[in-house]
């Protein structure tokens, strides 16, 4: 059957033959699943347990919770089958962002899941008129909890709304969680994110009755898509959080999922990981290590080797790589990462060991993806997003900026592309632009096109427009490209270049804590505190031999002149009070960065 709303995809998975273990999730150290059936018949439940609250088609329902869980999914089709619109929100966020998305939406009821999420929406109550219920997927004491509201009174009249659900009514509402100021709410139709989901089915190496995880957070349109399409394949969903996922008792030795999604940040976590083992070692182990990771500097998907290379491969593979896809379960065949910029390294890193990187791009106005490194057929080039969909028509225009050879902001146009922000008729009018009859959607991202393996042209993001840095001298400096290669080196955990109307471009850069202790051993450095290290002449001197060398791949106008050492990582969660340095999906928060390090920051241009 071909899906034209979204619960269509899991009465296609019905149909194709109900899975009786479909969603599930950790209860106490035990996997507890849901049948295909046993989730179409608890949603359309409490869609009718929603009638009863008097929630009626195109009313606002809130979603928030800490881990992925099947109640999530259940009561996000739910919604759908009566025409309400959900609204996902992160977890992370304050009570006044709380209040600020639910009131404009005017959100009526809302789902939280454990911890302090009924606290933080309950404190928002107060100032959000609309809001009248707030429900919990666990037992809470004496608060409403979510099975009390499953319901039969009201089933035929679920039928008959989710029959008169057309493919363009607005499906959802997503919040941005931006970088600056109040979120936009992104409205995005069931068309428009079906016809991404129809467009990934077959391009992703995932097949029914695969074991895949799931993590991310749902709120995200990036794993909420992925969801879809796991409904429609029929996989095995392993519903949980970013907190258990490694080590010998982790969810990914547990599970041995076929496939996931993920950030790049978590996965240069686990690279840091693997490099700090083998920091670690000594002798001919710790040699074998360090020989087996230099054959990774020049992977590149479709290579061809020699007989020599090919033997030193599997002579590593047998020895290091296999042992790193053990740590991920043994059955991975593919990650894919989006939401931020994956180091062209840890692409390599992991595709030479049999683990393939598949980093693709969009936004959450896009449903989201607009290109893809594919996993079949060698359609896969490291350091570029990847092919565009075939129902994205994308250009790179350069009618709007001052731009290098090639580059321009990246315009898209297609079905995937989102109805507007949600009561921001002038914000969603700045962000279109009609050219040759078609409407297309301005990214604020600037790329170009690049020749790829098969004839394909791939994209490659060069910088966010806004992003862009102008010296004092009347330059434009992107930071990602230099911040991307500065975290390429392993004393580097994350760095933010800075310069905006300064004489030269600077860095801020947070040391990688654990591979800093194992460098200051090898070289004798007394350890007394990772804040003590940041002055410590050696570690300056060996975080400057860093930043010379890629210096070296920048123009004049580019490269770092000074650096400042910051003894805090940045997260996207703060529990002292103060503001985090990310959003819920890693991306720096510049305008926070520049606040808090606004001393070290002037100490840089005094």
């Amino acid at each position: 059957m071909q899906a034209t709303r979204l619960f269509d995809y899991i009465n296609k998975q019905f149909d194709d033959g109900p899975l009786d273990k479909f969603a599930g999730s950790n209860i106490n150290g035990n996997w507890e699943f849901y049948s295909t059936a046993t989730i179409i018949e608890l949603s359309r439940k409490l869609a009718s347990g929603l009638l009863e609250m008097n929630i009626k088609p195109g009313d606002k329902v809130g979603l928030v919770i800490y881990k992925n869980r099947p109640e999530w999914l259940i009561t996000d089709l739910a919604i759908q089958y009566i025409g309400a619109i959900g609204v996902p929100m992160y977890p992370t966020i304050s009570s006044r962002e709380y209040e600020y998305i639910m009131n404009e939406a005017e959100v009526k009821v809302c789902f939280v899941g454990m911890g302090d999420l009924y606290d933080k929406v309950s404190s928002a109550q107060s100032k959000v008129e609309s809001l009248k219920k707030i429900i919990c997927f666990d037992k809470q004491g004496g608060r409403p909890f979510w099975m009390d509201y499953m319901s039969d009174k009201y089933l035929v009249a679920v039928e008959s709304l989710s029959q008169q659900i057309g493919t363009h009514d607005l499906a959802t509402i997503i919040y941005t969680s931006g970088t600056t100021g109040n979120p936009k709410g992104v409205m995005l139709t069931h068309q428009n994110i079906i016809s991404v989901v129809e467009s990934c089915c077959e391009l992703l190496p995932v097949k029914r009755g695969d074991k895949v995880l799931s993590f991310l957070p749902l709120c995200h349109i990036f794993e909420r898509a992925v969801l879809y399409v796991y409904t429609s394949i029929g996989t095995e969903i392993f519903f949980t959080g970013t907190d258990n996922l490694g080590g010998e008792s982790g969810d990914l030795a547990g599970v041995k999922p076929n496939y996931f999604t993920t950030v790049p940040r978590l996965l240069e976590k686990v690279y840091e990981k693997i490099y700090n083992k083998g920091l670690a070692l000594t002798g001919v182990k710790k040699k074998l290590f360090f020989w087996a990771l230099s054959l990774t500097d020049d992977f590149e998907h479709g290579k061809k080797y020699s007989m020599l290379e090919s033997i030193k491969l599997k002579i590593a593979d047998k020895l290091i790589f296999s042992k790193w896809r053990a740590a991920l379960g043994g059955n991975v065949k593919a990650i894919a990462t989006g939401a931020a910029a994956c180091p062209s390294k840890i692409a390599r890193v992991f595709s030479a060991a049999g683990i393939i990187i598949t980093e693709g791009y969009g936004l959450t106005e896009t449903s989201p993806v607009l290109t893809l490194n594919h996993f079949f057929g060698g359609s896969n080039k490291i350091g570029t997003v990847g092919v565009p969909l075939d129902m994205c028509d994308i250009i790179i225009d350069r009618s709007e900026g001052d731009y290098n050879d090639g580059e321009g902001e990246i315009i898209a146009a297609g079905p995937n592309i989102m109805t507007g922000y949600f009561k921001q008729p002038e914000q969603t009018a700045a962000v279109f632009k009609q050219l040759n009859g078609k409407t297309y959607f301005k990214t604020g991202d600037i790329g170009t096109f690049v020749d790829g393996p098969n004839g394909h042209k791939y994209l490659k993001i060069t910088d966010r427009k806004k992003e862009l840095l102008k010296t004092s001298g009347g330059k434009y400096v992107a930071p990602a490209p230099i911040e991307s290669s500065l975290k390429e080196d392993f004393l580097i955990e994350q760095a933010m270049v800075v310069g905006d109307q300064k004489k030269f471009v600077s860095a801020l850069i947070v040391p990688a804590q654990d591979a800093l202790k194992i460098w200051c051993e090898e070289h004798h450095i007394p350890w007394t505190s990772f804040t003590d290290m940041m002055y410590h002449d050696k570690v300056i001197a060996r975080i400057q031999e860093c930043v010379d060398k890629i210096n070296t791949n920048f123009s004049h106008i580019d490269q770092i002149k000074k650096f400042a050492l910051i003894g805090n990582t940045w997260e996207a969660v703060r529990n002292d009070g103060t503001e985090s340095e990310l959003t819920p999906t890693m991306k720096l928060k510049r305008r926070v960065i520049l606040s808090k390090y606004a001393g070290e920051i002037d100490q840089l241009y005094a």
